[in-house]
């Protein structure tokens, strides 16, 4: 029994060297035994640091793809690359372009994952306050392509790229969850030879660590994932009357002087046509006003005639006192 557990040791610590070559020098795999054999009363000391994960790690490939080399000499087939577009769009048919948007992505194989729309609750019609900002994913194979069709459809305002390259962290947390992988299979076959209770809860209490660990990595995993794999573009909808135009070059004093007068001129419309719009649709509310107005004044007139009045006859009274006592 004694050869066999040293022979499983040996095992388990050449499987650890070869593992963890690429992780930093304080990871370390040491299994003691205070006794030579597993019978009952004995204790084990197990220890794995490699399952908590502080250095870097390399695995010896990645999937096909263009070959690059790291500075580390590494060399890897594949790039984990997050795209992230941000854009700021005009529209004078919000609803038309809101419908086109949604038939594109679903045609691209997207989804919107969050909207945020708001329809206005003004009667003007001069200036329109509905918005909507959409965060739409889009599979990055397609975004060029998405992309490509918004100027067809809308009048691009303002768009932002970026690219955030997370292939290293990807491979590191890759090498991370394979050593937690081998860890708890080493740890499985170790629980299955003790038969010391000590030990079996010593190795338990390890095994529900690399297991809680492992399933931190593999959700971290899953999130890079759909990051590289669909692209997030913030989407910023407004809809104008007049769409703002693309400057392709400098203009003229005489050119801003003409379009500034017609700018001031359309104004000068509009605010007569607001203040019509605005006349109308209040007026049940002047007419109460008026009504409302016509009536104090009455009254407050009606009460300075009697008070008038009052005044007069007193005065009446007091000469008439007066003619009686001469």
């Amino acid at each position: 029994m004694k050869k066999k557990i040293i022979s499983m040791i040996s095992v388990v610590l050449t499987m650890m060297l070869m593992t963890g070559c690429g992780a930093s020098s304080k990871d370390a795999v040491s299994v003691s035994m205070e006794n030579s054999s597993w019978d009952a009363g004995e204790s084990l000391n197990y220890e794995m640091t490699a399952g908590e994960m502080g250095g870097s790690y390399y695995g010896d490939s990645m999937s096909a793809g263009s070959t690059e080399t790291a500075d580390n000499g590494q060399i890897w087939t594949d790039r984990k690359l997050i795209r992230n577009v941000d854009m700021d769009v005009e529209t004078k048919e919000y609803d038309a372009l809101m419908s086109k948007l949604e038939i594109r992505i679903q045609e691209l194989g997207g989804y919107i994952e969050n909207m945020d729309s708001y329809n206005g609750s003004s009667y003007s019609g001069y200036r329109s306050s509905r918005y909507a900002n959409l965060t739409i994913r889009i599979p990055q194979t397609k975004l060029d392509s998405f992309l490509n069709v918004m100027p067809d459809i809308c009048n691009v305002v303002r768009r932002s790229d970026s690219v955030d390259d997370v292939t290293l962290t990807y491979v590191d947390l890759e090498s991370h969850r394979d050593a937690l992988r081998t860890e708890q299979t080493r740890l499985l076959e170790l629980l299955e030879q003790a038969e010391n209770l000590e030990d079996i809860l010593t190795i338990e209490d390890r095994l529900t660590t690399v297991r809680y660990q492992l399933e931190s990595m593999e959700s971290q995993l899953r999130a890079m994932d759909n990051q590289v794999q669909y692209s997030t573009v913030y989407l910023s909808i407004s809809e104008v009357k007049e769409l703002t135009p693309v400057e392709e070059e400098e203009e003229t004093a005489w050119q801003r002087i003409s379009e500034g007068f017609i700018h001031s001129l359309k104004s000068v419309g509009h605010g007569f046509a607001e203040f019509g719009i605005w006349f109308v649709i209040h007026i049940p509310q002047l007419v109460i006003w008026a009504v409302v107005i016509t009536v104090v004044v009455l009254l407050i007139r009606r009460h300075r005639k009697k008070k008038a009045a009052k005044k007069a006859a007193k005065e009446a009274e007091v000469t008439t006192g007066q003619n009686n006592t001469k």
